[in-house]
């Protein structure tokens, strides 16, 4: 076996093993408001996270294209094998250190980050305008859009059903939430999967398998779906609690409203190809829709801890890929 293959597999691996540490991450995005509201239980709700997340990754094409060639300008060879290789390092080291401290921090933006940051480290060239218009300013919109809209959609829930029976309603967004938590995983699907699609990619690509670094061979899609599947449904627990009872204590109409402005806002950003954060989306739609309630009911404490580590994840995770970088080198001379 050539050095090359060796170093494209290696790759690979890695980008597989970021897709299992972004499901058991981000399967909170997907089925913290449902378990939290009693709308399904915890292994079901993992079970439809799965579920959506594969079927979503087939239509994640366009946002793998911007993973895969957007984001950084890499030449074929084995140097770009190794800062491939230090990007998603750092990224899998950042999805652990947060999943450890139980903060919903973005798988995404710690695999963008971990990329600039070995690129940069290794003189390569970052694609800044793209990482602007597809990554930066969908990073902010996103969570803001996402905290607009859980407030509105929340409003007209309340005023659409302010006579109704509270109990009556809670039975019937429960059986809402499931078709809403199917939505969610769908997204999550169509925007996670993707960029471990991507990286694929990208390797092949820079490692002379493949002659362009845009076209996803049909083997790509499978395994990166099937690995973020088994991934969500390992689940994350701390990161669970975190989104579905820290922040804010959630019932159905809640539920339902956050969940349906998420997968609403993931899937307008993957028409348009921009890699966003399902973690930010869902996380200001819950905070959107708890402050209709009453501006105090959210843990604004909390939800400081997660915005800081929003905050940090792009230059945490591209400091980190930095130091792998350097240690891998004499691997991918």
């Amino acid at each position: 076996m050539s050095p090359e293959f060796i170093a494209v597999v290696a790759v690979i691996v890695a980008a597989l093993v970021f897709d299992y540490t972004n499901g058991f991450h981000d399967a909170a995005n997907a089925i913290a408001t449902s378990v939290s509201t009693r709308a399904l239980t915890p292994k079901v709700a993992l079970g439809v996270a799965a579920i959506g997340n594969l079927a979503g990754a087939f239509l994640g094409g366009n946002v793998a294209k911007t993973v895969g060639s957007g984001i950084v300008d890499l030449p074929t060879g084995m140097e770009s094998l190794g800062i491939v290789f230090a990007g998603v390092i750092g990224a899998i080291a950042w999805n652990l250190i947060t999943w450890y401290f139980g903060l919903p921090s973005s798988s995404s933006h710690a695999l963008i980050g971990g990329l600039i940051g070995a690129t940069l480290f290794a003189s390569g060239i970052v694609q800044w305008d793209v990482i602007v218009a597809k990554v930066v300013v969908p990073m902010v919109a996103s969570p803001l859009v996402g905290l607009v809209l859980g407030a509105c959609v929340m409003l007209a829930v309340m005023w659409i059903f302010r006579r109704g029976n509270p109990a009556k309603l809670n039975r019937g967004f429960r059986l809402a939430q499931s078709a809403s938590a199917v939505a969610m995983a769908f997204g999550h699907g169509m925007q996670d999967a993707a960029k471990t699609m991507g990286i694929i990619v990208l390797a092949l690509y820079t490692g002379g398998y493949q002659d362009n670094n845009t076209d996803i061979p049909l083997w790509v899609f499978f395994s990166s779906a099937a690995v973020l599947a088994l991934g969500t449904y390992a689940g994350g627990w701390r990161i669970i609690r975190t989104l579905g009872r820290r922040v804010i204590h959630l019932d159905p109409p809640a539920g339902f409203a956050a969940e349906s402005v998420a997968s609403a806002v993931l899937y307008t950003a993957a028409a348009f190809s921009m890699p966003i954060s399902t973690t930010h989306t869902i996380t200001s739609a819950i905070m959107g829709v708890g402050a209709t309630k009453k501006f105090s009911a959210v843990r604004w404490g909390v939800a400081g801890n997660i915005v800081t580590a929003w905050v940090l994840t792009i230059p945490g995770a591209a400091a980190i890929a930095c130091v792998v970088h350097l240690a891998v080198v004499p691997l991918f001379g």
